[in-house]
Formats: C-alpha cells, sequence, structure tokens
C-alpha cells in the first residue's frame, strides 16, 4: 500500500483532550506491546543486552519500556533473513507497506551496525541488506522501492515510467542511491569484510555514476520521466514528466525528496550534499577493494563538482538569518527556503557526515527551519517540530524531532526533545509517522520501522554519551 493511501485510510485515528502544554496522564502500567518472542523475525543477543544494559541503568520507566519496544523493532517486525548458497540475503519492509525502500532499509539496520563485533547474526544480517540493494540497483537505479518477490506486479503498474515486475514504485530520488554507499562503507570500514563488494556490486557502483551523470541535465533531461493518475498533485511530475525545469550547473536533479513527494525545484540541496560524501566514499572502496583507479577518479571527479556547484548555489540569504542553505534551487536563481521531516534534510546533515555542527551556514539554517520562518515547522500544545507536505499541515514528524536532538549540542535542547518524544506516543508504546501538533493521538502510520529504530538509537547515543539526561 501506498504510503499516502495507508494515512488516508488510517486516518487520523483517535481523540483526546490536553490538560495543558505538554501535560498528559502517564500510563498507569506499560502494557507488553512488543512482539512476542516466538513471533519475532529476528533476534540479536547483542541488541538484547543492550535493551537490558539500558533499562536496568535508566530510572524511567517509561523510556525503558519505550527503548525496549522501538529499538528492535526493525529487528522484530520487518526483517527476512536466508542465505542462498551461503551467501547473505536480507529483505526489510518498511513496516506497513510489504515493500523494500532503499532508503529506509539502509536506515533502520544503521544503528545495529555498531553491534557487528558482538553478534555475527547481525553482520551477516546487514551484509543481505546490502547484497539485496546491489540487485535492486542493477535492476532499477531510479527506482525507490521493490518487492521481496521479482515477479509481482504492484499497484502502480499504471505509472507513466518504465516500470517492471518487482518494482513497487519508481520515484527517482537522489538518496536512494546513497544511502545503499552509507551502510555499504561503513560496514566494511567497521568488519574489514570485503565479500559484499564483488564484481556485481562494482558494476552497481557504476551504474550510480552514470544514473548522477544523467540527471545533471547537462546534454537531455536524461532517460528518466515519471506521471501518475492522481488527485495529489506531489505524487507526479508535471512537464511532461520531467518535473520544473533547471538550467544546468553541476548539481544533480531529483525527481522527488525523501519523503516521495515531488520536488518544486529540482536540485534538492540536503541530497546533493549526501551525494558527495557517497561518491567520495565509493571512490575509497573501489580503490581499495576493486583497485579500479580510473572508476574512483571518475566518482571523485563528480564529487567534486557537485561540490563545487554546492558552494556556488546552494546558499542564499536571509534577512533575518543571514547565510543559509536552501532547500531546493533551478539554477535559474529560484530557490526554495524550507526543510521537511524525512531524511536526508538540512536538520540531518551532521548527522549524515555533510555538515559539521559549528559550521556557521549550518548553525544559520539550524535557527531558520526550526523557526515559523520554515512554512513546514508546526508549534501547537503537544510539541513543535517539523512537518511537511506527505503528511499534511500542523503535522509534526517524531523522526524531525529525533534528528533534532541526534544532532543538537545543546543538553537543553537534546533533553526537550526526548520529552516531547515520551509524551507525544499516544500511549501505543511506539513513534508514529506524524502527530498532531495539539493532539498526539491524531496520527499517521502505527507501523512505521525506521521512526520506531531511530528513536532507539537516539536513546542509546544519549545513554552512551549523556545519561544523566534521561533522568
Amino acid at each position: 500500500m501506498e504510503r499516502r493511501k495507508f494515512i488516508q485510510q488510517t486516518g487520523l485515528i483517535g481523540a483526546g483532550l490536553i490538560a495543558s502544554k505538554f501535560s498528559y496522564a502517564r500510563i498507569p502500567d506499560f502494557p507488553t506491546v512488543r512482539v512476542a518472542v516466538g513471533q519475532r523475525h529476528f533476534t540479536s543477543v547483542a541488541v538484547e543486552k543492550a535493551i537490558s544494559t539500558f533499562q536496568a541503568n535508566v530510572k524511567d520507566q517509561e523510556l525503558g519500556w519505550l527503548f525496549g519496544n522501538c529499538f528492535p523493532n526493525t529487528l522484530d517486525t520487518t526483517v527476512t533473513f536466508t542465505e542462498n548458497n551461503g551467501r547473505p540475503d536480507t529483505y526489510v519492509i518498511t513496516g506497513d507497506i510489504d515493500a523494500m525502500w532503499m532508503r529506509d532499509s539502509s536506515a533502520q539496520v544503521w544503528p545495529y551496525l555498531q553491534f557487528v563485533d558482538e553478534d555475527v547474526k547481525v553482520k551477516r544480517l546487514i551484509a543481505g541488506v546490502i547484497n539485496r540493494q546491489t540487485q535492486y540497483i542493477l535492476k532499477d537505479p531510479y527506482a525507490n522501492a521493490f518487492y521481496h518477490d521479482a515477479n509481482k506486479v504492484g499497484e502502480w503498474k499504471s505509472d507513466k515510467t518504465a516500470m517492471q515486475p518487482g518494482v513497487h514504485e519508481r520515484k527517482w530520488e537522489i538518496d536512494s542511491l546513497c544511502y545503499p554507499i552509507r551502510l555499504a562503507y561503513h560496514y566494511w570500514k567497521k568488519t574489514g569484510d570485503k565479500t559484499p563488494f564483488d564484481t556485481q556490486w562494482k558494476k552497481a557502483i557504476q551504474l550510480t555514476l552514470k544514473t548522477f551523470t544523467e540527471q545533471q541535465r547537462k546534454e537531455s533531461k536524461g532517460p528518466y520521466r515519471f506521471q501518475r493518475s492522481t488527485t495529489h498533485p506531489t505524487d507526479s511530475l508535471p512537464m511532461s514528466g520531467y518535473g520544473f525545469p533547471v538550467k544546468p550547473n553541476g548539481l544533480i536533479c531529483s525527481a522527488f525528496r525523501p519523503s516521495d513527494d515531488a520536488t518544486v525545484f529540482p536540485f534538492l540541496i540536503p541530497s546533493n550534499f549526501f551525494a558527495v560524501i557517497s561518491l567520495k566514499q565509493a571512490a575509497e572502496m573501489v580503490t581499495a577493494i576493486q583497485a579500479d583507479k580510473v572508476l574512483a577518479d571518475q566518482l571523485l571527479a563528480l564529487a567534486n563538482e557537485v561540490e563545487a556547484a554546492l558552494k556556488k548555489y546552494a546558499v542564499s540569504n536571509h534577512p533575518e538569518f543571514g547565510k543559509i542553505y536552501a532547500f531546493e534551487v533551478d539554477g535559474f536563481g529560484g530557490a526554495y527556503l524550507m526543510d521537511d521531516s524525512n531524511v536526508p534534510s538540512l536538520l540531518s546533515m551532521p548527522y549524515l557526515g555533510t555538515a559539521k555542527t559549528d559550521d556557521q551556514i549550518y548553525r544559520n539554517t539550524r535557527k531558520f527551519i526550526l523557526s515559523a520562518n520554515n512554512p513546514y515547522f508546526f508549534k501547537g500544545n503537544a510539541a513543535e517540530g517539523i512537518g511537511g507536505p506527505h503528511a499534511g499541515a500542523d503535522m509534526i514528524w517524531p523522526m524531525a524531532i529525533i534528528m533534532q536532538g541526534l544532532t543538537s549540542v545543546n543538553d537543553a535542547e537534546i533533553k526537550n526533545c526526548i520529552a516531547m518524544l515520551k509524551k507525544t506516543h499516544a500511549d501505543k508504546g511506539f513513534m508514529h509517522e506524524s502527530f498532531h501538533k495539539d493532539d498526539p493521538n491524531k496520527f499517521t502510520r502505527s507501523w512505521f520501522a525506521w521512526a520506531n529504530t531511530l528513536f532507539g538509537e537516539f536513546l542509546w547515543k544519549v545513554y552512551q554519551e549523556k545519561p544523566y539526561l534521561l533522568g
């Protein structure tokens, strides 16, 4: 099922009144909401140990309950691990939709990478994700989500694009090719294992380079087009399926954002920054593992070109905040000043390694996007944070609050993010895609594994680095 359709069908469920700002009745007892042991898809000794450690040492029982529910949620409910002739293969659904997003699957298993030295099962699980993503890229580098069954024909078969069996959705998003590199690079650095990075993986990197280059649109608009019959304009592309015009300048076009909403100006800045670091990581890998200097030089040349273009075109002068990063630009001088809740976002740049927290332009940008000047920053009686067009007005994404906390260097801000997340799960024990700024009982997506695992990552990071903030 499409994310947007799921939101419509589940609706803004529940009701409730808020007695006072950020004030909620506590759950008298913490019910067991985690999947029963016998029904879990995958179990990690190291992850279970982390849960036990957190719950034993954090006095706040509700946070302990939330951590125990959320951190293992990807493993408990979304992964299917098998081995084909001894080669790991891992299929990861996003939660309520039986499809594997390139972005989500990478991000969902990312927090478990820190445990690969303790648990060989986790190591093989992540290697399996890398192997499957390689095959997906070779199948269609422009697609954002795929099925487990390579022959399955999905509900979007009528989309006006080069759909094929096994593809759930074919929305071109730069980050769909960046996230697999991020996961692969850090897996390699952490484990030293070169097994997943064979000739097929190298072909996927070559195809990634080719796709990025095509979407610079220097010579033509490229082979990708997309149109959908829909009442939601953000689910389709104008101008015969190519999106709004751009003036080529070295940046890479992204037809859609990480939210799966269409871009307004196709040069999506956070994703271009992500592409730069991903290309550099891929270059390092093909040099060390494949000894292919020619390919490495090509990857670095594109990274340097995009990086130079970002320095020239990504920054706008705001009358209140000074120099800030635009969210999208078109090369003609147009810039869209906003930020969205999904990742990569401008807020998430330090998390992805594309900016430093003390970078002045990032600091200015952060102040802008966490203010009413950002059209998608919502503030209500329940909480405040970033949303976006995908879930609609006044709907805050827990993922954005989590990312605010993960990228903060301020103890008070981190503590406030934890408090807001603790008070807005609608007594369910899990994070949601979004909730209404005035009533967290009105939420979308009761099963969104990425948000759950990311929240667990956030709490575990705070526990390890600043446990005093957990109460």
